[in-house]
């Protein structure tokens, strides 16, 4: 049974989590040759202060640099 866990920063919208379970299930699927009923993903997602790199969390980073939390299509992590 593939298992396959995602973390991420929270805040991309529900319908690109489904499309990314979408996406990794059919490549694990094609990869492995595995039936689909077996497969699973698990999507975390995080705040952005409980994310750190460097001693410095994504909330800290981005509040320093004045940013706004990523749009959608940006990933940090």
């Amino acid at each position: 049974m593939p298992l396959v866990e995602i973390t991420l920063v929270e805040g991309r919208p529900p319908e690109r989590i489904r499309e990314l379970i979408h996406r990794v299930h059919e490549a694990v699927r094609t990869s492995l040759d595995a039936p689909s009923p077996s497969i699973r993903v698990l999507v975390r997602e995080l705040p952005a202060e409980h994310w750190a790199a460097g001693d410095v969390t994504i909330a800290e980073r981005r509040a320093a640099q004045g940013d706004a939390p990523p749009a959608p299509q940006e990933s940090e992590g």
